[in-house]
């Protein structure tokens, strides 16, 4: 009966903590405060993936964080709802600080998490592996209307909200190219980058799965802003 007590008495005090920074009351950082926009510059924290689940149904939010983010893409219009895989507030992202094999539909949440993972985890990497940056990010694809391994009776994939990038290289300033399929098993620089990239996209992306997940991953990174956690 003691303990219930006292965790409720810790339930209000936390309670009355978030209200507090909500209203405004108890002044915090931008950078741990639930409610402020995330900025694309900050180093992501535990509050980071709050912050982009957000923006899903904020159009408004979503176009507030990316306007200084060097991010160039196009607004798409809400596709309607009785079709198999509706969208909404959903970009086509058309390249920015870094150039793109092709443009590709991201949701607002996948778009911005892509412009931290290009920022935060892509760059530094790239620059303490090779000294250089990453000039195109070579990628597989985004939205596709479809089910988990296009299994017919399995669960919809992240893809099929275009919640989820798979990208299969890069390529650096200098003209090199740097494959998942080709440079992953290796032993080298190369293989030691990927996984520097792997790693530090688990920092933003909900879900990144690498050729250590699985066959079926062999050949690209799968980086996702679902509901589930994992990275590997």
């Amino acid at each position: 009966m003691r303990f219930l007590k006292v965790l409720l008495a810790v339930m209000l005090v936390m309670g009355g903590l978030l209200v507090g920074v909500w209203r405004g009351w108890l002044p915090l950082p931008a950078a741990w405060n639930p409610w402020a926009p995330l900025d694309v510059r900050a180093t992501p924290n535990l509050l980071t993936r709050f912050k982009l689940i957000r923006l899903r149904d904020n159009p408004q939010l979503c176009d507030q964080v990316l306007s200084g983010a060097g991010l160039k893409f196009t607004r798409q219009a809400d596709s309607n709802p009785d079709v198999d895989c509706p969208l909404n507030n959903t970009l086509r992202v058309q390249g920015g600080e870094v150039a793109l094999s092709s443009s590709f539909l991201a949701s607002c949440p996948l778009a911005v998490a892509f412009v931290l993972f290009e920022r935060h985890a892509l760059q530094p990497a790239a620059q303490a592996t090779y000294g250089q940056a990453v000039a195109r990010v070579d990628h597989l694809g985004s939205f596709a209307c479809r089910n988990m391994y296009n299994l017919e009776n399995g669960s919809r994939s992240q893809h099929a909200t275009a919640d989820a990038l798979d990208i299969a290289g890069f390529r650096l300033a200098d003209g090199r190219s740097i494959s998942v399929l080709r440079d992953w098993p290796k032993d080298n620089d190369d293989a030691r980058f990927l996984r520097k990239v792997r790693d530090g996209a688990c920092d933003m992306f909900s879900v990144v799965l690498s050729p250590d997940y699985n066959a079926a991953h062999r050949n690209h990174f799968h980086l996702d802003v679902g509901p589930w956690w994992v990275c590997r």
